[in-house]
C-alpha cells in the first residue's frame, strides 16, 4: 500500500484589492492551471459533499477537531464526461486526498444510495464509500459551487489558489443540473486564497504571498455552504 502524501494548506481571505495585486506577482512566477477554459484563466468547480444522519462532518470542522474526513463528488466546467469521487482528510494543517473517477451513470447511481455496481471483494476508494454509506448511513448534504484561478510551480508540487463567487446550493443535489438555485456565503469582492505544498513552499513564492497582509483563517467552503442552506 502506497505511504500517503500529506500535503499542507494554509488558508486565507482576501479583498479584491489584495486579490488582484498577488495574482499579477504570482503570474510572474508560475504558470496559470491547465483547466482553466475561460479568457481571465478561471474554471468553475462544483462539489456535492456527503454527511451522515447527524452532520458528523459538519459538526467535527465546527468544533475545530483536528483529524477529521469528508467525502464528495467534484465536476469542473459542469462537464460530466469528467468527475471524481474524492476522500479529503484534514489532519491540523496537513490534508490528504484521495479520488478515483467514475462515470456519469456510477455517480447518479451513488446519489440514490445505489451501491451495487462496487465490486465488493475489491479494495479502493468505492468500496471504502460503500461501506460509510452502510455503516454511517452517508447522504447528499450540500452543493458548493464556486469559480477558481490557480497557479501551480513543479517544486514541492505548490499549488495556489484564488477562489470566488462561492455558492451553496439548497436541496438541489443534481450536480449536472446548469440552472440550479445558488445563494452566495461570502461577502461581496472576498476571496479564499489556499496555499497548498508538501514539505516547504519555495522561498521567492512565499515572499510574493507575504507581501500582501492578511490573517490565516480555518475556512471551510463545505461548512460555509452547509451554514448558509440552513438559513
Amino acid at each position: 500500500m502506497d505511504k500517503k502524501q500529506y500535503r499542507h494548506e494554509l488558508k486565507f481571505i482576501l479583498n479584491q484589492k489584495q486579490a488582484t495585486i498577488l495574482k499579477y506577482r504570482l503570474s510572474l512566477l508560475m504558470e496559470v492551471d491547465t483547466n482553466s477554459i475561460y479568457k481571465d484563466h478561471t474554471y468553475l468547480i462544483r462539489s456535492l459533499y456527503f454527511d451522515d444522519t447527524s452532520d458528523t462532518a459538519y459538526y467535527e470542522k465546527i468544533d475545530g477537531l483536528e483529524k477529521r474526513e469528508k467525502y464528495r463528488i467534484r465536476i469542473y466546467n459542469l462537464d460530466d464526461s469528467f468527475i471524481r469521487l474524492e476522500r479529503k482528510e484534514k489532519n491540523r494543517d496537513l490534508t490528504y486526498k484521495k479520488q478515483v473517477r467514475i462515470t456519469k451513470e456510477q455517480c447518479l447511481s451513488l446519489l440514490e444510495g445505489d451501491l451495487s455496481f462496487i465490486p465488493l471483494e475489491e479494495e479502493g476508494l468505492l468500496q471504502e464509500f460503500a461501506c460509510k454509506q452502510k455503516l454511517q448511513h452517508l447522504r447528499p448534504s450540500v452543493i458548493v459551487d464556486y469559480k477558481r484561478l490557480a497557479y501551480t510551480y513543479p517544486i514541492e508540487d505548490t499549488r495556489i489558489t484564488f477562489d470566488e463567487e462561492i455558492q451553496s446550493g439548497k436541496f438541489n443535489y443534481n450536480l449536472f443540473d446548469s440552472q440550479i438555485d445558488l445563494e452566495n456565503v461570502l461577502e461581496p469582492g472576498e476571496v479564499v486564497l489556499e496555499v497548498k505544498f508538501n514539505d516547504a513552499i519555495p522561498s521567492h513564492i512565499a515572499s510574493v504571498v507575504m507581501s500582501i497582509p492578511m490573517i490565516r483563517q480555518a475556512i471551510s467552503k463545505f461548512a460555509l455552504c452547509r451554514e448558509k442552506k440552513e438559513v
